[in-house]
């Protein structure tokens, strides 16, 4: 992690990529002829987090979540994207069974590496406070709650992780593409269930909500100029690395480049990181 510059006790700064297995970066980001079962081993040697983006897409198997845990450093953090099946096709609605499955299907076999679950709203999806409140009540405040809730899974998790190693405080953010979240009723609602706003940096395609709803922030910065590509200058990383310090003096912080296109991503994360040590 990095430890920021005139911080207290209580912030931390976690900074990474969204995701790491990507072709474009071998022989830019990774030295070449790194096999790729070594490339989340060698980000994690350069960074202190990454978003698993895998989880979006499919349920992922617990061995998977073992190997990445084990191949990372001891203060190593990862945030797992929610199921998109939750958040784009049952759009947080009668999501009981689908939110189990995704709780057994092994995040918890990170332990204490794993750090907050991101929900990615789609941009078609507007602000509705009955269906995002029922949403949010029904997620596990600690991994034995998620462990409990995981136990409700079905049969599209043949091998399930139930069990936690120990009882942790879970953390939770949403981000949001649709400007109806553009309201104090939103994040009024995320404030009273210690639920994170992504402030999200996206050129301007999505809505920008820079307000701090939880003890922790998370951040994602999908471009500047241009989503997904534009890389963020000198002095835009030091603005970055002004607000960084600021919210540590108060509690962590996750901040994840998604301008993967490239290979800015890696570079970015590291310039960020390296202005906060």
């Amino acid at each position: 992690m990095s430890h920021v510059r005139g911080d207290g006790p209580a912030g931390r700064a976690y900074v990474g990529t969204s995701g790491w297995a990507y072709q474009s970066w071998r022989g830019v980001f990774y030295p070449p002829g790194l096999p790729q079962k070594q490339q989340l081993a060698y980000l994690s040697e350069q960074l202190d987090s990454v978003e698993i983006n895998g989880s979006f897409y499919s349920l992922q198997r617990a061995s998977s979540y073992e190997r990445w845990a084990d191949s990372t450093p001891d203060d190593f953090v990862f945030a797992v994207k929610g199921s998109r099946f939750i958040t784009h096709m049952k759009g947080l609605r009668d999501a009981d069974v689908a939110l189990a499955n995704f709780l057994a299907s092994g995040l918890l076999a990170l332990g204490h590496k794993l750090g907050p679950i991101l929900w990615q709203l789609p941009a078609r999806l507007g602000f509705d406070y009955t269906t995002l409140s029922e949403f949010l009540a029904h997620l596990p405040r600690t991994t034995a709650e998620a462990a409990a809730i995981a136990e409700g899974h079905d049969e599209r998790v043949p091998n399930a992780h139930v069990v936690t190693d120990a009882d942790r405080p879970m953390r939770f953010a949403v981000e949001v593409r649709n400007p109806d979240y553009l309201t104090p009723r939103f994040t009024d609602l995320l404030a009273r269930f210690g639920v994170a706003a992504v402030i999200a940096d996206s050129a301007g395609s999505y809505p920008m909500i820079d307000e701090v709803t939880a003890d922790f922030v998370y951040v994602r910065l999908h471009g500047h100029q241009q989503l997904y590509v534009s890389g963020y200058t000198h002095e835009l990383i030091e603005s970055w690395a002004t607000k960084t310090r600021r919210w540590a003096e108060d509690g962590d912080v996750f901040v994840y480049f998604d301008n993967d296109a490239n290979v800015m991503a890696p570079r970015d994360a590291s310039a960020l990181k390296s202005r906060l040590l």
